[in-house]
């Protein structure tokens, strides 16, 4: 049975997911799952939770925690990362309050932007860390890795560690249901081709037995269906052709048009959620004592449905040789012919005893392949930064950020940075 480690297992709530969809698989049902995490109280409450899970499952795992990384990883199958450097307080909250003081604002500022910049920066060290215990303790392991930026990191991680590693997301099977649900048509009945950059990937064919399914998609826009949370989206289709996997929200932030200071008619026009991850952030603290007495009640029963993130899955594959396909963050090696060769693409993975095996997709429309480029470019520098310690990349990173460009003047930039850095501090040693 593999030793599968869960890195960051105080997120708790993630952490059942994917707890139960690993001990759904009978093949998988006595694994050993380690979960570390430099959270003992919040441990313990995963620990818990994961042995509830079996339990409500019927699966017999052997179940260890341990606050120590390097004796979690000690002889790991795979591992399942999903931490978060500096947490919500300070981290997140100063990637949109400092911004903000300079009118820059974000929705969820863990991407690309200044927010995601600096949490790529505060994020990779650390990830690198961890690689290097993986090289000396589990050089074998697959690492699976959870963490935004997802294509910053993953691209980070593939040039300095030979540890094998995937980036896994739930934006192209999540919006996929999202749009069978807005042309009514049955998910399962749907099937579809979708490549780019993590967060910035398109449907290139959507279709349902050979027949494509865009007509339906712009009748959406025709017919006054666009859901008010959605209402970015459906403008890009109107103007690309083509639908893009990540949300609204997220999307208003990768690019110049739809977040400006001086134009509140269109955040309004196009529902966009300024501060949305601060939302999020306080509605789950202010929510989690009231989950965490509730994991914890020896009485109360713990739901365990499947869910439709991707590592499960994969683990299965590679244990069992049953082949699937995934959507994952990998290398640029000869998939996508119009970005750059070095940086990290999301693409279909086959998936079986022989690895992950990414898909070669050739050419993306033009216009898309120009739109990711933009993104491309931020990322580049950002894990040129954090990989040489070279702190003028992380100016030219924001400077070339599309949404920053359209706000900040070049000394608005600088100042940003320089009060980012220093805000950042301990997280970001090397620039200060």
């Amino acid at each position: 049975m593999p030793k599968i480690v869960f890195i960051g297992a105080g997120s708790t709530v993630f952490a059942k997911n994917l707890l139960g969809d690993i001990l759904h698989f009978p093949e998988l049902a006595e694994s050993t799952l380690t979960l570390f995490d430099i959270d003992s109280d919040r441990l313990r409450t995963s620990e818990i939770v994961a042995r509830k899970v079996a339990e409500a499952l019927g699966a017999r795992p052997i179940i260890e925690t341990t606050t120590d990384r390097r004796a979690a990883l000690d002889g790991a199958d795979y591992a399942l990362c999903m931490i978060q450097v500096a947490g919500y307080k300070p981290g997140t909250v100063l990637d949109f309050e400092i911004p903000r003081r300079y009118g820059l604002r974000a929705t969820i500022a863990d991407t690309l932007g200044v927010g995601g910049i600096m949490r790529a920066l505060r994020t990779i060290p650390v990830l690198l860390a961890m690689c290097r215990d993986m090289e000396e303790v589990c050089p074998q392991v697959t690492l699976l890795n959870y963490v935004n930026p997802m294509a910053m990191n993953t691209w980070a991680i593939s040039r300095a560690s030979r540890i094998r590693t995937v980036g896994l997301c739930h934006s192209v099977q999540g919006t996929a249901m999202q749009l069978a649900a807005d042309i009514g048509v049955p998910y399962e009945e749907i099937s579809y081709l979708c490549a780019g950059i993590n967060h910035l990937a398109f449907y290139l064919r959507f279709e349902r037995d050979g027949q494509d399914l865009y007509p339906l998609l712009h009748q959406v826009i025709e017919e006054g269906r666009v859901p008010d949370w959605n209402r970015v989206r459906y403008e890009m289709l109107r103007r690309l052709g083509y639908f893009v996997t990540e949300s609204s929200e997220h999307f208003a932030e990768y690019v110049p048009w739809f977040i400006k200071r001086d134009r509140p008619d269109l955040i309004a026009r196009f529902n966009i959620p300024l501060d949305e991850y601060l939302r999020r952030c306080e509605v789950q603290i202010a929510d989690w004592e009231a989950m965490r007495a509730d994991f914890e009640d020896p009485a109360a029963a713990l739901r365990v449905v499947p869910s439709h993130e991707y590592g499960a899955k994969i683990i299965h594959s590679l244990e069992t040789g049953v082949p699937r396909v995934i959507y994952g963050n990998v290398m640029n090696d000869g998939l996508i012919d119009n970005l750059p060769r070095e940086c990290c693409v999301e693409v279909p993975c086959l998936v079986d005893k022989n690895g992950v095996q990414p898909t070669r997709i050739g050419a993306l429309p033009p216009q898309l392949a120009a739109l990711m480029q933009t993104n491309v470019n931020v990322q580049a520098l950002t894990v040129e930064a954090a990989l040489t310690g070279r702190r003028e990349h992380i100016y030219h990173a924001a400077m070339l950020d599309p949404h920053t460009a359209a706000e900040l003047d070049l000394e608005q930039v600088w100042a940003l940075v320089d009060e980012l850095i220093a805000a950042h501090g301990e997280w970001l040693p090397a620039y200060t």
